[in-house]
């Protein structure tokens, strides 16, 4: 068996939009979405640091599918900032559906960042909007406390996972996917897309119970 990789103090956990719209019953559900919890529950409880993200919508935002007359949701559109595809109204500010699942332990949180508050323009990832030019903050926030790896788990693997685990490779950061702590949209071509981006980036997926207790 291969030795399991062990948290160090320049480790963080990065735990992707866990919550309730993306759980079965939300309106952006995703399949088994609430699956993750206990497994990014145990994850949590391995590493020293973790930092949370919550998609964290205005009303009308530009990716709902509400918003553009004729298009349904998973169509995707042209942007200002190019393709998007068009979502269900979710999470919502303030809303039931933007909430963290309430199973998801968040004591061991030391930050929460939202992401896709501004309305003309998504936000899949944690470090960048869809424009790939307007940062969030958390590349500063990792740099400045000397994070040098990211484990990245949560939801969805296709979309905010990837293009999370995506930049966080991009800053230079050692990137690793919790596979089994994820769960996919799986669009047409999304997961397919998402495992050769991670291929060709150096992007290494682990499994939970490789990341020692």
């Amino acid at each position: 068996m291969a030795a399991k990789v062990t948290p160090r103090s320049d480790d963080l956990l990065l735990v992707v939009d866990v919550q309730n719209d993306f759980c079965p019953g939300g309106a952006l559900a995703v399949e088994q979405g609430d699956a993750v919890v206990p497994l990014v529950n145990a994850l949590m409880a391995r590493f020293p640091h973790c930092v949370l993200t919550q998609d964290w919508h205005p009303p009308g935002h530009a990716s709902f599918a509400s918003q553009h007359d004729g298009r349904a949701a998973f169509e995707e559109v042209e942007m200002p900032y190019g393709p998007q595809t068009l979502w269900p109204d979710h999470c919502v500010q303030g809303s039931e559906g933007a909430a963290f699942h309430p199973g998801l332990e968040l004591g061991r949180a030391e930050t929460v960042v939202r992401k896709g508050y501004r309305r003309e323009v998504d936000s899949y990832s944690a470090f960048f909007e869809n424009d790939r030019t307007t940062p969030t903050g958390l590349g500063g926030y990792l740099r400045e406390r000397g994070f040098t790896r990211v484990f990245v788990a949560g939801l969805a693997y296709d979309f905010c996972v990837r293009f999370s685990a995506e930049d966080a490779r991009k800053l230079g950061l050692e990137t690793f996917v919790v596979g089994d702590a994820c769960r996919p949209v799986n669009l047409p071509g999304t997961l397919e897309a998402a495992e050769t981006s991670f291929d060709s980036l150096g992007i290494q997926r682990i499994a939970t119970e490789e990341i020692a207790a």
